[in-house]
């Protein structure tokens, strides 16, 4: 193995999302860091510089290095979430460029659901606009834990501090607001190469760090194996062989926390009991697994346990519910009606389910709740009640990330309707009271 190849593999891995109004140069400005930290391959550079001087560019425009799609390079805009993958010697990165119309919010979703910090830019001569409100109400639902604010286009307002300051001020009490823990603000000029990979002359009133100096050192949080244990199971296996004529064992993906021989857990929704008699990982037995190795669980008792399952510790079991009180981005053309069939996605396990009640929809302005607005169509986000037809082990989102998320779906043709978060929204935004609901009417389910 090389140094250079030992030194990255020790380094740790940081995901994360760009988002902003259309125009605020999102993809020059990733096109910019790959770039300055040459992660960028010669015959990709050449590629670029062809097609900016096809479009009587004389300078490369380095958007087009995650501008992939034919109709993203005519029109100058992202349209799809484009995954960029680099590394320096401090750290490696999945890089998620998201779009920025309005129309588009919902692949935001798509990219900084997984995401351990989010990149908002911003146009210094713009400001903070609806779109920026948008993003940062998006991540602070997502539970991003930290977001870095780039005022980009310095260089049109002649690098002035004051305006920095006063778009970095709102921008900083408004994600605050929605309760997100960690924002960064940094003036840059993504076209011009200021303070995005090397700190700026033009900007000597500023002494915070660069974009790709924050990256490689903002704490990395996502250690799976502090969570609550959850084991979702994706698939029973029983060779029944003359040499495994008794095996049965349950595969799937350690979606939080860790598991260990001799533990004592419980297969939910049934609430059964029993002890981990062995796991075995890339074939081989081991004592011990976690977050997020692919094992297979062997456990002491022949009970019913089926894809869909969770297996979780018996003294740390989530509680098992039909009723599913969220806060959902819908991100499908077709809207979300009080009343409408669905099915619902949590890990491994669908269920039919059907939307019981649109408590409200968030009006990103002033964050206020607008009742009792009876559907959502594309891109709104707002709260539901959700009744299932089984029960889930759910957990609150605000506490897993995998095992608090879900998904609704169209039955009739497997269209994603919603992301769900299950559990409170905000962290800082109190919660409308929760009304009674419409009455059960056992006759009109089909469960």
């Amino acid at each position: 193995m090389s140094t250079t190849t030992e030194q990255l593999s020790a380094t740790t891995l940081l995901r994360f999302a760009t988002a902003g109004s259309v125009d605020d140069g999102k993809s020059t400005l990733v096109g910019r860091l790959l770039h300055d930290s040459k992660s960028v391959l010669t015959d990709q550079l050449e590629a670029v510089a062809h097609a900016s001087r096809n479009r009587g560019q004389e300078t490369p425009d380095l958007a087009l290095l995650t501008d992939g799609l034919r109709a993203e390079r005519e029109q100058g805009i992202t349209i799809d979430v484009a995954y960029r993958y680099f590394a320096t010697t401090r750290r490696r990165f999945i890089l998620a460029d998201t779009p920025g119309h309005v129309q588009y919010t919902r692949n935001m979703v798509t990219g900084a659901s997984t995401a351990e910090l989010a990149v908002v830019l911003v146009d210094a001569r713009n400001g903070v606009v609806e779109q920026t409100r948008r993003h940062a109400a998006v991540a602070a639902l997502l539970r991003v834990p930290h977001v870095v604010l780039a005022v980009n286009k310095m260089d049109l307002v002649e690098y002035a501090e004051p305006v920095f300051a006063a778009i970095a001020e709102e921008f900083t009490a408004y994600a605050a607001s929605l309760g997100v823990p960690e924002i960064t603000a940094i003036p840059i000029s993504a076209l011009a190469g200021d303070n995005v990979v090397e700190p700026s002359a033009n900007m000597d009133w500023y002494g915070g760090p660069t974009v790709l100096e924050h990256l490689e050192t903002v704490p990395v949080s996502h250690d799976l194996t502090a969570c609550h244990a959850r084991f979702p199971v994706q698939y029973v296996i029983r060779p029944q062989t003359a040499e495994h004529p008794d095996y049965r064992g349950y595969a799937g993906q350690i979606a939080a926390g860790a598991f260990r021989v001799g533990e004592s857990v419980t297969v939910l929704p049934s609430g059964r009991t029993s002890t981990i008699a062995g796991i075995d990982a890339l074939g081989e037995s081991v004592d011990i697994a976690w977050a997020p190795q692919s094992v297979t669980i062997r456990l002491a008792d022949d009970i019913d346990v089926s894809r869909g399952d969770l297996l979780a510790p018996a003294d740390d079991a989530p509680t098992v519910t039909r009723d599913v009180e969220a806060t959902v981005c819908h991100v499908a053309d077709q809207p979300l009606s009080v009343g409408q069939r669905v099915l619902l996605k949590h890990t491994t396990r669908t269920v039919k389910a059907i939307v019981q009640d649109i408590p409200s929809r968030l009006t990103l302005d002033d964050l206020s709740q607008h009742p009792a607005p009876g559907r959502l169509v594309a891109n709104d986000i707002g709260r539901v009640v959700v009744r299932t037809a089984e029960p889930l082990a759910l957990d609150a989102y605000a506490d897993s990330r995998r095992t608090g998320s879900f998904l609704l779906i169209d039955p009739a043709d497997g269209t994603t309707l919603s992301a769900g978060m299950a559990g409170a929204s905000f962290a800082a935004v109190a919660e409308p009271a929760a009304g009674e609901g419409p009455a059960n009417d056992e006759a009109e389910w089909d469960f």
